[in-house]
């Protein structure tokens, strides 16, 4: 399997060196690294190309890097069908950047790369209807950038005085903020190991 992975990763390598900055194969998988302005017509390629024949589009995800200058590596996973294989692409882009929409290529692209620019607020040129699609129309950030507090920033709750679905800004009370982990479980036949306290409970 390594070796037809090679085989790949060279036909790819000679026939669109002016689309790759690497390639890679780790764990069995081919990565290939290319550059946001050779995308679609490297994928084009890889659609058509008979010893490729990468037709169906598996995913598109993205992955925060706060400490980079290009924070952010769009992903994309392809399959042969054909040729029985896999091959992922790996593009790197800045905060500012817009990465080109594959919807032309390939029609399943819509919604993957909507749901990467809801989850990490990155921007793609080209898309036809570019606009979140697992929150809701007012919500502020991008729940998978790595500086996104765990709590959001507004909570959503029905208020049945006014009969309606309202938001507010998050609160968190004290007892949330200083939980006490040496506590047993409210309930709990047995104790914890290494749970201190109840053992001192025990002894009085």
């Amino acid at each position: 399997m390594t070796e037809a992975l090679r085989e790949l990763g060279t036909h790819i390598e000679a026939k669109r060196p002016d689309c790759i900055l690497s390639w890679h194969i780790a764990r069995g998988e081919l990565t290939v690294e290319v550059s946001p302005s050779s995308l679609v017509s490297f994928v084009e390629f890889l659609k058509s190309d008979r010893t490729c024949k990468f037709t169906t589009l598996v995913d598109i995800t993205a992955v925060d890097h706060p400490a980079r200058e290009a924070r952010f590596d769009v992903v994309y996973h392809f399959l042969s069908m054909y040729q029985n294989q896999r091959i992922r692409l790996r593009l790197a882009a800045r905060e500012e950047d817009m990465v080109p929409s594959l919807v032309n290529v390939h029609s399943s692209a819509n919604w993957f790369e909507r749901e990467i620019f809801d989850m990490f607020g990155i921007l793609f040129s080209g898309h036809p209807d570019l606009r979140r699609i697992l929150t809701d129309y007012g919500f502020r950030g991008h729940p998978l950038r790595k500086d996104f507090p765990t709590t959001g920033y507004t909570e959503v709750r029905y208020d049945e005085v006014q009969k309606r679905v309202v938001y507010e800004p998050v609160r968190l009370v004290q007892e949330y903020r200083q939980f006490d982990f040496m506590s047993p479980w409210e309930g709990a036949d047995y104790i914890l190991p290494g749970d201190d306290k109840a053992t001192q409970g025990a002894d009085k």
